[in-house]
């Protein structure tokens, strides 16, 4: 194979390897978001039962309030039948007792119903804690995993970058420029293989003549439909 085209092809793959590092951190960072995001919406949960318990303990002190008015109402009214004088006053006496009963009833079984709400809201709240405990401790393991592995990864693209600067400084600059250019929009597949006589980047079938040449692989052809570099590799049983 011509000197320049294997430094091409090893270049070219370097730069392959490079472009898939991102996307392995991303991906670990991605685990730990997830975690994360889900903490968050427990944290979200946690607020929102904390207000919902102020709020029915606001509505049963209000009822408590009602309720001793209420008491306070019934005393009044049986100091006033002491004094009743005629049967029309007893009756309207007797109805407004009958109707203070009635609101302490009700204001009563508010206030049993509200304690039950709150009895509820508390335990949500336990289990939600709970729950948000577990997951922090999960994030916390999560986090050293996730920066073990990004750690690893660095390292394993430090030792491409570094071989990657050990091929550019016996490149071509020439073949670099080249190189670079057709690497501007084809990114990371600037330099493929033929199989079965097709270009391994736009999928398309090269000619005999230009399929001869990648074979020799004296000089550095390009794909006459797509204007990749290519390099002719070696085909596994399968694929022949």
């Amino acid at each position: 194979m011509n000197k320049y085209l294997e430094d091409l092809v090893k270049l070219s793959k370097f730069d392959s390897q490079i472009s898939a590092f991102e996307p392995q951190i991303e991906n670990e960072k991605a685990k730990l978001a997830t975690f994360i995001e889900i903490a968050e919406e427990i944290k979200n949960s946690i607020n929102t039962t904390y207000a919902e318990i102020d709020d029915v303990k606001s509505k049963r002190t209000k009822n408590n309030i009602h309720l001793a008015e209420l008491k306070t109402k019934l005393e009044d009214i049986a100091k006033k039948n002491s004094q009743v004088q005629t049967e029309k006053e007893l009756k309207a006496l007797q109805l407004e007792e009958e109707i203070a009963k009635e609101q302490i009833s009700f204001a009563n079984e508010e206030i049993m119903r509200l304690d039950t709400i709150s009895e509820t809201k508390e335990e949500e709240l336990k289990e939600l804690q709970e729950k948000l405990t577990a997951e922090e401790n999960e994030i916390k393991d999560l986090q050293v995993a996730v920066d073990n592995a990004i750690e690893d990864i660095n390292k394993n693209r430090n030792v491409v970058y570094q071989s990657r600067s050990e091929l550019l400084e016996k490149f071509d600059n020439k073949i670099l420029t080249f190189y670079e250019k057709i690497r501007r929009w084809a990114k990371d597949s600037a330099v493929v293989p033929v199989k079965k006589q097709a270009c391994y980047g736009c999928f398309m079938k090269i000619s005999d003549q230009t399929f001869a040449e990648v074979i020799k692989s004296e000089e550095i052809i390009n794909c006459p439909h797509c204007g990749r570099i290519l390099y002719k590799e070696e085909e596994t049983q399968e694929e022949a």
